[in-house]
Formats: structure tokens, C-alpha cells, sequence
């Protein structure tokens, strides 16, 4: 164990702000230097742990599916583009800042004043039928259907009846881009979500009689992007990594 993480062990501290006060006198450094060009302070902070930081995060599941599917819709510009709950802050404003997508969500969402985000509280496990679309997105969300973590429905089969609506969506010839936790084989951490080995959703009925796989990426357990994988083989590489699929649905 390093000499930082014994001192920060033994007083109780988290080592990462322990080793953040090695920046102390850096800071007075600065802090002299403006003063010294005349500089005023009307407020003071005290910031450490931004000497370390990067730019930013450009790593992770959320970061590499987000901006690969918005620019594969932008790429094939649909007649219209359905998403069905992916992240509003992420996948969703990244759609929104080229054209309109609507969003179906079991959970409410907070008007949000951009006009090219088109809101609908709905349950996708509902067999109910819905529009149809020919884009149609799921990222990182069928994965909880039927678990209740949102207030929805237990269902054990949640999410075969949210695919099986998601492909009924589809026009023929429609693309489906969905992607979910996948792993060494077929898991249920309740109530948190599933994770799925990434041939299992080729064997799904819905899936086998209607689609076609178009092309498959994923997201790795060291957060790293893979674009045009081989589906079987990513099985090998991951624990707890992210499937990304394209599918296409047939024209007959």
C-alpha cells in the first residue's frame, strides 16, 4: 500500500482528496501571482482536484453509444425517428440538435422547451399497439423492463414483450437500433437489470422471423469502443461491456 493511502487510511480520509492537498502550494503560488497583477478576490476556493482532471470523459457506455446511433440516424436521415427511453441528456439531445425524435418513456418527463424533442409517456411492455416508424431506437434500456426499478410492471418477460413491440413499430425496411449490457451468458441483477450474451437476442422470436442484423458494435470493459464486431466473439472480450446492434427490418 502506498504512503498515501496508509496516511489517508489512518486519519480517516478519502486518499484521493488526501493527495489533492499536495497541490497546496501551487495554489498559494497562483493565488500570489494574481494578487501580485492586481487581481481581486471577492470569493475563495479552494480547488485542488481540477489540477489532475483531463479534459473530460470519452470513454464508457453511455458516451460511445450516444454519439455512434445519433450518427448513424443522421447519416441515414429517416422519415421520422422514435426513441424509446435512452438517455434525455444524452442519446435524445444529441438527435435533437439536427432534427425532431420523439421519445416514449414509462416515466414522466419535465416539459423541456425544445421543440424538436416530442414527448410520450407510454409502457413499451403494454401489447397495445403503437405507431410505426421507420427508425426506432432502445439504448441501454430494455434491459430493465419488468424489473419495477422504475415503477413498471414486474414482468420475467418484460423484455421479450418490449422487443417483440419494438420490431411491431417497424416499417418494413426500418432500421432498430438497440443496445443493452452483455456479458458470458444471461444474468437478472434485481432489480437493477439484466445482462445478456450478445447472441442471445439473435434467437429471439420477434427478432429471428422479422429482422436482419445490420451491423454490431460495442463498448468494452475498459469503457473503449469496438465498431464493426463480430457478435459471437464479444463474448470472449467482455463482463460487463454494452451491445450495440442495427437491425433492419425485412421487406417480407
Amino acid at each position: 500500500m502506498g504512503l498515501v493511502k496508509k496516511i489517508a487510511r489512518k486519519l480517516g480520509f478519502d486518499p484521493g482528496v488526501l493527495r489533492s492537498y499536495r497541490h497546496l502550494p501551487l495554489y498559494w503560488k497562483q493565488r500570489k501571482e494574481w494578487l501580485r497583477q492586481g487581481g481581486v478576490i471577492t470569493r475563495k476556493f479552494t480547488i485542488l482536484h481540477d489540477y489532475d482532471d483531463s479534459a473530460g470523459t470519452a470513454k464508457g457506455h453511455y458516451f460511445h453509444q450516444d454519439l455512434l446511433v445519433a450518427s448513424y440516424i443522421n447519416a441515414i436521415q429517416p422519415k421520422r425517428h422514435v426513441d424509446v427511453g435512452s438517455r434525455i441528456d444524452g442519446f435524445v439531445a444529441h438527435v435533437a440538435s439536427f432534427r425532431e425524435i420523439e421519445v416514449f418513456d414509462v416515466r414522466p418527463l419535465p416539459p423541456t422547451a425544445h421543440k424538436n424533442i416530442v414527448f410520450k409517456k407510454a409502457d413499451l411492455m403494454d401489447e397495445t399497439g403503437f405507431e410505426i416508424t421507420d427508425s426506432l431506437s432502445c439504448l441501454h434500456t430494455i434491459e430493465h423492463f419488468g424489473l419495477g426499478r422504475y415503477r413498471d410492471p414486474i414482468d420475467v418477460n418484460g423484455h421479450l414483450k418490449g422487443i417483440a413491440n419494438l420490431v411491431n413499430m417497424l416499417t418494413k425496411g426500418g432500421r432498430l437500433y438497440i443496445s443493452f449490457p452483455i456479458g458470458r451468458g444471461d444474468e437478472v441483477h434485481f432489480n437493477a437489470h439484466r445482462v445478456f450474451h450478445p447472441t442471445s437476442i439473435l434467437n429471439y422470436d420477434a427478432i429471428k422471423s422479422s429482422m436482419v442484423l445490420e451491423k454490431f458494435d460495442f463498448v468494452d470493459d475498459a469503457g473503449d469502443l469496438h465498431i464493426g464486431a463480430d457478435v459471437a466473439s464479444a463474448a470472449a472480450n467482455v463482463r460487463y461491456g454494452c451491445g450495440i446492434y442495427t437491425f433492419r427490418k425485412l421487406l417480407s
